[in-house]
């Protein structure tokens, strides 16, 4: 099984002293962890760097939001991280779209790029809506009367 890094890790990992064709994947003697040894060891880790609420797992769905964050497209998260495309589609709805106003920035400011670009296309405009449609729109009179009551006096 190949596991892609980014180059800061494959640099470390190159770099350290192996006793063990495994690295990730094994406890101290070169043995695989078992499922209570790898939970304790974690726990030690957390416990020493003053993390709560964390487990492994999470640590798994952070990579697809910072990968997203990084401009990866879903195949390409659900490729480096093993999650279907699906999963990886839930993890963000559930996680990280409603949290991250960079989205919301990202996406204002190509409305506002789009907006330009018909305004400039369309001309002189006199409102926002000919901006966003390109055409000019004819003025609109006020009768005093609205859709619904119009309806339903020419139904009378």
């Amino acid at each position: 099984m190949v596991v892609r890094l980014v180059s800061s890790l494959k640099q470390v990992l190159d770099a350290t002293r192996r006793e063990h064709t495994r690295i990730l994947v094994t406890a101290r003697g070169g043995e695989p962890w078992t499922e209570n040894g790898f939970r304790a060891s974690w726990g030690k880790v957390k416990a020493e760097a003053g993390i709560i609420g964390l487990t492994f797992h999470d640590l798994r769905g952070t990579a697809v939001t910072r990968l997203f964050l990084a401009g990866c497209s879903e195949a390409e998260i659900a490729t480096i991280t093993g999650h279907s495309l699906k999963d990886v589609r839930s993890i963000l709805d559930a996680h990280y779209f409603h949290r991250d106003t960079r989205l919301a920035d990202s996406g204002i400011a190509k409305l506002e790029a789009s907006i330009g670009a018909a305004a400039a296309a369309a001309g002189p405009v006199n409102d926002n809506a000919s901006a966003i449609t390109g055409q000019a729109r004819k003025p609109r009179q006020f009768n005093g009367y609205t859709g619904a009551r119009r309806r339903r006096d020419k139904a009378s």
